[in-house]
């Protein structure tokens, strides 16, 4: 029986169309797979179906109703939840507080008690050990991932839609959310789930594949190949994985020394043989979110002061200098939160692509930029890395995620004359923008650039990089030969085993 449909949906944001009479439906009990490349119209939808945008046209229809939502609210109402990509959680508020957000909107007193009990039962029920009264700015990604599906969970909903939820999460969580999921709905939960991830579309009892803003069909997994769903996604056959060629090693272009930073968890902390990049060179840094990576990032960027050690580029100490002189020193960085971190929603593409560069005589004379240059700067980047149906004056917020880190990519590579540095560069993104994403991260090691990029996907370092780092708890537990170790080996040694 179906539960919900969707019939002729199209979903406009200026010029660009998100969702183009879109149709497909979903069945009560199933586990439904919306698949499709980065830009597709999946994250439009399903914003669509859980009122934070209203269609253009077409029709909605849930549990046999036709439904229209003005608020997210109203969704919840009905029994629509979504556990969204990017977080929406207060970091300063408890557990217990955010799931509690928006849940008494009819009374102006709650039970604080009973809503701590009914929020118990439903953890233990699940079999997650998450502390209530812990404020979510400790809480691991991972940990937020679960705070967040509890939240939609609270409310009762009957439709969960889960957006790329183990984009942030571990293969052994990724693991047990899925059977989180199979025990939800075995209680008659329906879930609606959008991944890039083969194994996990392949898991699903129906796939609707999305082209374009358009659903080009409707598919069994066990009907088809994960190529041939990989073809329909793509309207052609998969581009090659980027492998690991034999490159030029240059001079000495990073070197990291007995460096200590700070963090909420583990921090970072390197200890004994320094970490080294030449010109021409890959490092990889594999390891479970949250044991260091950011620390160790910030630090070479200048987001961190560390608390000893030094960190050297091209030849020239720079532990404490300003982000601002690493960017006039050539080191280009694609952060872990690309909407935190590297993008201003509301500016322009040519706006964002300016950033740290607004000092430059590239873009104008200083303190003034020539609108001109900037528009040209950002027709080049969006040419170059095919960032799609977007001009120069597009914002940010209307470009899919996909779209949006090619901006980011864009702009950072092209910064990058003597360190790259990337922070899960690939994460929550299609196979085709992988592959185009580490094409061009090669291409700035080609040119001598050293790159220095960490991906949970050990799979991907294995297979990209010279050399891997592999980090637990905050210390750098070995430094290994791509070419001459397994999965297995790193996997080991992300749960905490030396090489």
């Amino acid at each position: 029986m179906k539960l919900l449909e969707v019939l002729g949906l199209s979903k406009r944001f200026g010029a660009t169309v998100a969702n183009d009479r879109l149709t497909f439906d979903v069945l009560k009990g199933e586990l439904h797979c919306l698949f499709g490349e980065n830009g597709a119209g999946k994250s439009t939808v399903s914003a669509c179906l859980t009122g934070f945008h209203r269609p253009d046209s077409g029709a909605i229809v849930f549990d046999g109703r036709e439904v229209e939502f003005a608020t997210p609210a109203g969704a919840l109402d009905a029994g629509i939840g979504i556990c969204r990509q990017h977080f929406s959680l207060v970091e300063r508020f408890s557990v217990l507080e955010n799931i509690l957000l928006g849940t008494e909107r009819r009374s102006l007193r709650f039970d604080v008690g009973r809503a701590r009990a009914r929020f118990g039962e439903l953890a233990d029920r699940l079999g997650l050990a998450v502390d209530p009264d812990t404020p979510i700015s400790r809480l691991s990604i991972g940990e937020r991932q679960w705070v967040e599906i509890l939240k939609a969970l609270y409310r009762d909903v009957r439709l969960l839609i889960l957006d790329e939820p183990t984009a942030v999460l571990t293969p052994a969580e990724s693991r047990r959310l899925f059977d989180v999921v199979d025990r939800l709905r075995g209680d008659g939960l329906t879930v609606i789930l959008i991944s890039h991830k083969l194994a996990e579309v392949m898991a699903a009892d129906r796939v609707t594949v999305l082209r374009r803003g358009r659903a080009v069909a409707t598919v069994r997994p066990g009907e088809v190949t994960p190529a041939e769903l990989t073809a329909l996604m793509m309207g052609a056959e998969p581009p090659p994985a980027t492998a690991r060629a034999a490159r030029t090693k240059g001079r000495l272009m990073l070197e990291v020394e007995d460096l200590a930073v700070p963090g909420p968890r583990h921090g970072f902390r390197l200890e004994g043989a320094p970490l080294r990049v030449h010109a021409g060179e890959v490092l990889g840094i594999a390891g479970v979110a949250g044991n260091g990576q950011r620390e160790l990032f910030d630090a070479l960027v200048g987001l961190a002061h560390p608390a000893a050690g030094r960190v050297t580029i091209d030849g020239r100490d720079m532990t404490y200098a300003s982000p601002a002189e690493r960017m006039r020193a050539g080191v280009g960085s694609i952060p872990e939160d690309r909407y935190g971190d590297a993008l201003v929603g509301d500016f322009s593409i040519a706006e964002n692509m300016a950033l740290g560069w607004h000092r430059s005589a590239r873009l104008g004379r200083a303190p003034f930029l020539s609108r001109r240059r900037m528009a040209d700067f950002a027709r080049t980047a969006i040419e170059r890395f095919a960032i799609r149906q977007a001009g120069p004056a597009t914002p940010a917020r209307a470009l899919s995620g996909g779209n949006a880190q090619r901006v980011v990519a864009a702009r950072e590579i092209e910064r990058a004359r003597h360190l790259l540095v990337a922070n899960q560069p690939t994460r929550g993104l299609d196979v085709g923008a992988v592959a185009f994403l580490y094409d061009r991260v090669v291409e700035a090691a080609e040119r001598g650039a050293a790159v220095v990029l960490a991906s949970e996907e050990a799979e991907d370092l294995l297979g990209l990089c010279d050399r891997i780092a592999v980090l637990f708890k905050g210390r750098v537990v070995g430094v290994v030969d791509a070419s001459a170790t397994s999965l297995a080996e790193i996997g080991a040694m992300m749960a905490g085993r030396p090489a």
